[in-house]
């Protein structure tokens, strides 16, 4: 299907999508099938090699999604970022990666780079300058996410995509947080475009899934590696995930609106000490989330200090405190314990995470509801909090 002028709702809805020539059914078939004919076919079709038909049609969505020449899905977000990275590095290359970013990423770069001779360093900040600083004559790759996990930071895409070009680097940007409906970096001039399926697109807390996405001579690249790393995604989570796309745009514009309802309202609750939430007037890079993005997205952390927060915790009644993020139940977590875990309290410090900082995944459902849930969770937890 051409999307070119296409809405980003018909495009969720039905790029990419197989038609059904047997019985004419509104929704793709599901092909399970591991064996496919070698024989007398144009395409030697194989699941590790992510050309089965419902790997295929939805990349072709996926693809259409983030404005790129093509993409691949894979059996988790971390499987596509490592796939990706490892495909454009090799033993004597060098990475600069963002300051503020997922731990799970952090933890990659920390523990598996050294083994295989890339260098990396990360940057003092999230400005374009804190990148050009970074870059070395061995430098390959220029990573970054933006707005960040789970601080919200928000990065100059285009300014650091032209830094990227204007050195023959490659850029790629974890794009999970903004999701294709807020932000689409490839028109900004960046490479590779990467997601955490898992979160809005699946959008419902039932599917692990990740996603690459670039011009076709970048995917080419990435392909070699992910035929060797066997991270591709079974069939059947394939078919869910393409379906859970189609209510995409609808999920994540409510998402946005409940989360700068509960930004505005979590700035005005005496107990919370700080706001995370580029839609925030005053966040100090909301002009240019502004200008880069089209929705602020359903994500926000905030403090609370003076709350025994095991205890606001136990007390939610209609927010859940789960693992993970972005589905149509509104959750939280504590990144120190969870999403940043894996990172040095010395490391969460520069990245200015603090114990307190809770990040807040904002769903669809009614934001008085919410708002109210909040509000006794504090009080009650406050009863809890023994006076210092």
């Amino acid at each position: 299907m051409n999307t070119k002028n296409k809405g980003v709702n018909t495009i969720c809805t039905h790029s990419g999508q197989l038609d059904d020539t047997v019985f004419g059914g509104a929704v793709s078939p599901l092909y399970m099938a591991t064996s496919y004919p070698f024989d007398d076919v144009d395409i030697k079709r194989y699941p590790r090699y992510f050309n089965t038909p419902n790997q295929e049609a939805l990349c072709k969505k996926l693809a259409a999604l983030e404005h790129a020449e093509a993409a691949l899905i894979f059996g988790s977000g971390m499987a596509a970022i490592s796939t990706a990275l490892m495909a454009f590095l090799k033993a004597g290359d060098h990475i600069v990666l963002q300051q503020t970013m997922y731990g799970g990423t952090y933890h990659f770069a920390v523990t598996q780079l050294n083994k295989y001779g890339i260098e990396y360093s990360f940057t003092n900040g999230w400005a374009v300058k804190d990148f050009e600083k970074e870059i070395r004559p061995n430098t390959k790759v220029v990573y970054l996410e933006t707005p960040s996990n789970p601080l919200l930071t928000i990065t100059d895409i285009q300014g650091v995509a032209q830094l990227a070009q204007s050195k023959g680097l490659i850029s790629m940007i974890d794009n999970t947080f903004a999701s294709p409906i807020n932000q689409n970096p490839i028109d900004f001039g960046v490479d590779v475009v990467l997601h955490s399926a898992t979160k809005y697109m699946g959008g419902h807390s039932d599917i692990c899934a990740g996603v690459v996405a670039a011009s076709q001579a970048h995917m080419d690249q990435v392909f070699q590696s992910a035929i060797c790393f066997g991270g591709n995604l079974s069939d059947y989570t394939v078919w869910l995930l393409e379906r859970s796309i189609k209510t995409m745009g609808i999920r994540v514009r409510a998402q946005n609106d409940n989360a700068l309802k509960m930004a505005n309202y979590l700035e005005s609750n005496p107990d919370v000490e700080k706001v995370y939430y580029p839609g925030l007037k005053n966040h100090p890079d909301h002009e240019l989330a502004q200008s880069q993005m089209s929705g602020f997205g359903g994500m926000l952390s905030f403090e609370l200090p003076h709350v025994d927060i095991s205890q606001f915790f136990k007390h939610l009644k209609l927010i859940k405190p789960v693992m993970s993020l972005a589905g149509v139940e509104s959750t939280v977590i504590l990144p120190v314990t969870t999403s940043h875990a894996l990172m040095s309290p010395e490391d969460r410090e520069k990245q200015g995470i603090k114990d307190c900082l809770i990040r807040f995944s904002l769903g669809i459902e009614d934001i008085d509801d919410l708002i109210g849930d909040i509000e006794q969770a504090i009080a009650q937890a406050k009863t809890m909090t023994i006076p210092a």
